[in-house]
């Protein structure tokens, strides 16, 4: 099966539609699938749930899409670095599931898994366990979280070949393997497309089978805060 495709919007071509939940990989700014939300964003699709650990920044990755109001729900970790997604939020403009870190990661990694749900300690106790259902393991409480069965999911890789086979480059890796997994169909966005058969099959992070598209280009990898030493 062809794979390859020469841009995002080709990629993207036929697999979006309204209120359809899509996830992505990356954590702030890193390793973000910045290509394929920028043609989310081009497409015009609209009412769409994000799962993503935040939306990156007011003007870069998924903040884009909150500029454009494309995005009603996001399922999230964190809000704080995108002032447009906490104004949205603390409005009603936007409706947000907020997630413990561990917790989305699971429910991404379980829906790749094919697990309908867990059980978890994570967050008994407090407003995230509310209409949850508890249950007791060696008398201890404990909250069921579903996993996240994502209609696309969007990730951001190093190298990838033309089966898909991908390549995270260090903490760039995060959340990507996890929504790789999850969504019906993938598409990943990578730096480099490699000859089938030169990545180590041993260093491969997510194995072809789970990515259905795959497009190489160019990145911006904005850093989220920079932080300089004045010259000595």
């Amino acid at each position: 099966m062809h794979k390859v495709y020469d841009s995002a919007a080709a990629a993207l071509d036929g697999l979006l539609q309204d209120g359809m939940l899509i996830a992505a990989g990356g954590f702030g700014l890193c390793g973000i699938p910045e290509l394929l939300i920028a043609g989310i964003r081009d497409s015009g699709v609209k009412d769409l749930t994000v799962a993503s650990n935040n939306a990156g920044v007011d003007d870069f990755g998924l903040g884009l899409l909150l500029q454009t109001r494309q995005v009603r729900k996001m399922i999230s970790s964190y809000v704080g670095e995108n002032a447009e997604f906490m104004r949205q939020y603390l409005s009603g403009e936007l409706e947000l599931e907020f997630n413990p870190q561990g917790t989305l990661a699971e429910r991404m990694r379980a829906g790749g898994a094919g697990i309908p749900g867990f059980y978890t300690k994570t967050g008994v106790g407090t407003q995230i366990a509310d209409g949850k259902e508890v249950k007791q393991f060696d008398g201890q409480d404990y909250i069921l979280e579903r996993g996240i069965f994502a209609d696309l999911a969007i990730v951001k890789a190093w190298k990838g070949d033309a089966q898909g086979n991908l390549v995270y480059r260090k903490t760039a890796r995060n959340f990507n393997p996890d929504a790789a997994t999850c969504g019906r169909i993938c598409i990943a966005e990578v730096e480099q497309i490699v000859p089938v058969g030169s990545l180590d099959p041993d260093n491969i992070h997510t194995p072809g089978i789970f990515v259905d598209r795959i497009v190489q280009g160019e990145h911006e990898k904005r850093i989220e805060k920079r932080t300089l030493r004045e010259a000595s």
